[in-house]
């Protein structure tokens, strides 16, 4: 009977069995949200290696069993499933595909134009809304510093109005200038300092040649493209942002106090009445302070079919951790676009700013009115103010103390800018648009300071000085472009061809005077003493011809070509035109019929590029022989002004060029939560425009010729990974990146620099090395018997008085081995916690300060270290002597390791229930507190390891000079919107 029973069910098993693999046929068409038919739609049974495709006109048909499922896939589109019936015969099937806006579809700027990020073959990196509204800032570049590969961001200090320099992909140039271009809203520009990040909307960073060479000489050293937010059809959005925060620095350093600054000055041998200098003063209590900052931005954007717009204002108050440095701004913006007809489209970009801060002098000893080495070396016997008001004295020097620096003189830049465009563009056909823009970068600058007769010492011994001057930026640009897009079958083409006039204009003025009666007039016209007057004016023009074609067959294969010629004033007439080509290729394997069967990965894309850009940033007019003034000559019994022979001119000057090769892989993986890009690349600066030695029979030393080669080769690597999805949410991006610079060729020379503490330069650059290398002294151990640091000499012997000709070496690399960012978001209901952590690895810094604070050889304070020093015969220590300048030469003894890990920012924030806001008519509302800088990891002993006395130098970098130190930042916000 059970037999039976087992026979019966095995015979009913395989007849449903064979009822349910009967196949039917099932076809249908694909079409897009806009109801456009989709050729090549990946239609498989799911679970099978059994699949068709869509023709041209989104057609498909296929064979396919009852209650099986056909899953429908296409790049750049979301996947749909159906489950086929015994009904799905009866009619076709109308499958409508919608656009993926979270993976490769998403649209990115590029140059002159947008395209699909699946479809990009250069070497683009994007930092999109969500990282950029992450954390609160005022700081454009903020908002890159750590978040892609390849970009150096390099805070020189922590000043409130210092600005920032980037290198992407190295240092390209020793003259010329290595920032990359910044291009806002289609207008090139060069200062960056007085862009409102909360304007923003996102921003590209081409890096590759491939990706940069549309922009020609001015992409010569990285582009950086920023979109500033635009309406949207729909009801009226308004946002407030508000927010107020509260800034120290992080760290203090230990000195001596006025019991033992007492015994260095006896040992060293400086004597006085100490009874008259009782006080024991902390300077750095003194002079740093709790700082407070504030922020409100209000925005209205909205529109309909015809007219879009974006309104916004804001105002910003940044106090420094440093007494007196302050930074304020305001700002206006306006986003216009209006569709006139169907085929006309008019709209203006349009942008102010007021711009004010008040700084203060770092990298710079005491006595030049360094207020960062003044709160180290100024006496602490001393108190801040004499009885009659004045600034007290060193005991033994006439150098006052920090205080005067900070207080002793009113003074404060201001700018306002106007940034922006006005466009229009006709559509002849659909696939045919025209366009026109007029932009403008408009800057005037002001510059005002007076120190009175009464209060310092300096200000005294010149009857006041009072000074003002200005700076007037204009530039403009005019493009014309012309773009043709066509779509046949699988085959996608775009073109775009122009025509772009630019001109800058800079103009300058200033004076001083002095001889002040007293304070009541405070600008230079109070003054009886021309002490100097200049002015000066200089232009530069460039006219160039753009063009590119893009194609792709079915988001298979890619190419991209570039061609742009430029024309530049700062060459002589037969070398002005520079052409500059670029080639890149994309190959996305994924899409191949082998690859399938490979379902962990979504995307694979391969692709390489070459071009060449170009650089002509190396000032107006210098392929001429230049005139210099300021001269005087005795004719006739009586000295007349007069000029000379400034400069020799070179006719022969033409484009630095910057060739690059890329090649990279980009993975996404396991339904998009991995994705993963690695890149490698050759970039070589050719033809470097540099000072060279020159026969002194021309009647100069030096002129600029087309010499030398620079490379930089380096790899990097960015991983994005969705850790958990569901109610709890992690997301993590990493990216790290390597880059090894050498020296190629500058015809034999040694370039020296970075002089500090009266100790000579201590940067050399020789060929066969990388740029910035740290030159100096190898110093060996503390004598003994004498208490005066050894040195090895170029044999390695030891000896007290090393030979600068023969004994110096390289001591120092200041470049990292990488650089790296980790950001990590966690969200969970309406909360959200942002962790964004940023290091360097491997770079040296020459701590100059510790020259200053552990010579020992003059009346300023040391640092506590010195406590340790040697002081009879017998003693061993690492620290010499007092009284003997040679002991604190550029050595190995003022090399550190620059290496930091930082929190750079971390952002706890909860979103208000939407049951909640309803309630009281409210669309958003978000509370936030941010912490920057919250804590550092390093074995650098200075004030900060993130700083450099040389700001953005090509060639010196990583030098602690006195350098204003970054801060420890908290930050309480508000978001709402209506």
């Amino acid at each position: 009977m059970k037999g039976k029973i087992l026979l019966f069910l095995s015979l009913m098993f395989a007849l449903v069995t064979n009822v349910s693999a009967q196949d039917i046929k099932v076809s249908g068409t694909v079409k897009d949200g806009d109801g456009i038919p989709l050729p090549g739609v990946s239609v498989l049974i799911k679970g099978t290696n059994k699949g068709t495709s869509t023709d041209a006109t989104g057609s498909f048909s296929i064979s396919a069993a009852v209650g099986s499922t056909l899953t429908f896939r296409m790049l750049n589109m979301k996947p749909y499933e159906v489950t086929v019936s015994n009904s799905t015969s009866n009619a076709p099937l109308q499958i409508t595909l919608t656009e993926d806006a979270t993976s490769l579809s998403q649209v990115v700027v590029v140059g002159y134009g947008t395209q699909q990020k699946g479809n990009i073959t250069g070497s683009i990196s994007v930092i999109g809304k969500e990282a950029i509204e992450s954390r609160p800032n005022t700081q454009f570049g903020n908002l890159i510093q750590g978040k892609t590969t390849g970009v150096q961001v390099i805070s020189p200090s922590g000043k409130p109005s210092q600005g920032f320099s980037m290198r992407i992909r190295g240092t390209s140039s020793i003259s010329s200038s290595s920032e990359p271009l910044y291009v806002v809203d289609g207008v090139p520009t060069l200062d960056t300092r007085s862009l409102n990040p909360a304007d923003i909307e996102d921003i590209s960073i081409l890096k590759d040649a491939s990706a940069s060479a549309i922009y020609g000489a001015q992409g010569g050293n990285g582009v950086v493209l920023i979109t500033t937010k635009r309406g949207k059809a729909g009801k009226t959005n308004v946002t407030l942002d508000a927010y107020t925060g509260f800034s120290s620095v992080w760290r203090k350093l230990d000195v001596l106090d006025a019991t033992q600054y007492r015994d260095l000055m006896t040992e060293i041998g400086l004597t006085t009445n100490w009874s008259q200098y009782t006080a024991n003063t902390n300077w750095q209590d003194e002079v740093f302070r709790n700082a407070s900052s504030q922020n409100y931005q209000l925005n209205v954007s909205g529109g309909n079919d015809k007219t879009l717009y974006y309104i916004g204002g804001g105002w910003s108050q940044n106090q420094g951790a440093v007494r007196s440095s302050d930074v304020n701004r305001a700002n206006f913006k306006i986003n216009l676009d209006h569709k006139v007809t169907d085929w006309l489209k008019v709209g203006t970009n349009l942008a102010y700013t007021r711009y004010h801060d008040v700084s203060v002098n770092d990298n710079q000893a005491v006595n030049q009115g360094g207020v960062l080495l003044g709160v180290l070396t100024t006496p602490p016997v001393i108190g801040i103010y004499n009885a009659d008001g004045t600034f007290t004295r060193n005991p033994f020097q006439d150098w006052e103390n920090p205080i005067a620096s900070t207080d002793g003189t009113d003074r404060g830049y201001k700018n306002q800018r106007m940034i922006g465009n006005a466009y229009t563009e006709i559509n002849f056909i659909p696939e045919l648009k025209y366009r026109s823009s007029f932009g403008i970068d408009y800057s005037n600058a002001v510059s005002d300071s007076f120190q009175d007769p009464i209060r310092t010492g300096w200000g005294r011994a010149n009857g006041g000085i009072g000074s003002y001057s200005t700076n007037l930026s204009n530039y403009w640009i005019a493009d014309n472009t012309l773009s043709y897009t066509k779509k046949i079958k699988e085959h996608n083409f775009s073109v775009l061809a122009g025509y772009i006039l630019q001109k800058y204009r800079w103009e300058d003025s200033s004076i001083e005077r002095r001889g002040f009666s007293g304070t009541s007039v405070t600008t230079p016209n109070g003054g009886s003493i021309v002490q100097n007057a200049s002015a000066t004016k200089a232009e530069k023009a460039n006219q160039s011809v753009i063009s590119r074609i893009n194609y792709d067959f079915n988001g298979k294969y890619l190419f991209t070509a570039n061609f742009r010629a430029d024309n530049s004033s700062n060459f002589g007439p037969g070398n002005r035109w520079g052409y500059f080509p670029s080639f890149s290729a994309g190959w996305r394997i994924s899409q191949e019929a082998f690859f399938k069967d490979v379902k962990v990965i979504n995307d694979l894309k391969l692709r390489a590029g070459w071009g060449i850009v170009g650089n002509d940033n190396i000032g107006s007019y210098a392929y001429l022989a230049r005139v210099g003034v300021s001269s005087s000559y005795p004719i006739g019994g009586a000295i007349l002004p007069g000029t000379y022979p400034a400069s020799i001119g070179n006719t022969d000057l033409r484009w630095e060029g910057n060739e690059q090769t890329n090649i990279a892989i980009d993975l996404s993986a396991f339904n998009s939560r991995v994705n993963f890009t690695a890149e490698a690349y050759v970039k070589k600066t050719n033809n470097m425009l540099l000072n060279v030695p020159i026969p002194y029979s021309t009647g100069f030393s030096s002129g600029v010729q087309n010499v030398g080669n620079l490379e930089n080769r380096g790899l990097e690597f960015l991983l994005n990974t969705k850790n958990f999805t569901g109610n709890f949410k992690w997301e993590t991006d990493l990216n790290i990146s390597f880059n090894r610079n050498k020296v190629l060729n500058i015809v034999g020379q040694q370039l020296t620099a970075g002089g500090v503490a009266s100790r000579g330069d201590a940067v050399q650059n020789r060929e066969g090395q990388p740029l910035g290398m740290f030159y100096g002294y190898r110093a060996d151990v503390v004598d003994p018997v004498t208490g005066n640091l050894f040195y090895l000499d170029a044999n390695g012997n030891s000896t007290f008085n090393p030979n600068p000709a023969t004994d110096r070496v390289y001591i120092g690399n200041p470049n990292p081995d990488f650089i790296y960012g980790i950001t990590n978001n966690f969200s969970y209901k309406n909360f959200s916690l942002n962790i964004f952590l940023q290091g360097s690895q491997g770079n040296d810094v020459l701590n100059a300060t510790r020259i200053e604070t552990e010579a020992m050889e003059g009346p300023k304070n040391q640092s506590a270290a010195v406590l340790a020093r040697w002081k009879k015969p017998g003693d061993v220590t690492d620290i010499p002597r007092s009284g003997n300048s040679n002991n604190s030469l550029i050595s190995t003894r003022f090399i550190e390791d620059g290496s930091y890990m930082r929190v750079k920012a971390a952002t706890l924030s909860y979103q208000l229930p939407a049951s909640l806001l309803g309630k009281v008519k409210i669309a958003g509302a978000r509370f936030y507190v941010t912490g920057e800088n919250l804590f550092t990891i390093t074995n650098y002993k200075g004030f900060d390891p993130e700083v450099n006395y040389a700001g953005g130098s090509n060639t010196v970098q990583g030098i602690d000079f006195g350098t204003y130190p970054h801060t420890r930042n908290l930050i309480f916000g508000l978001n709402v919107s209506f």
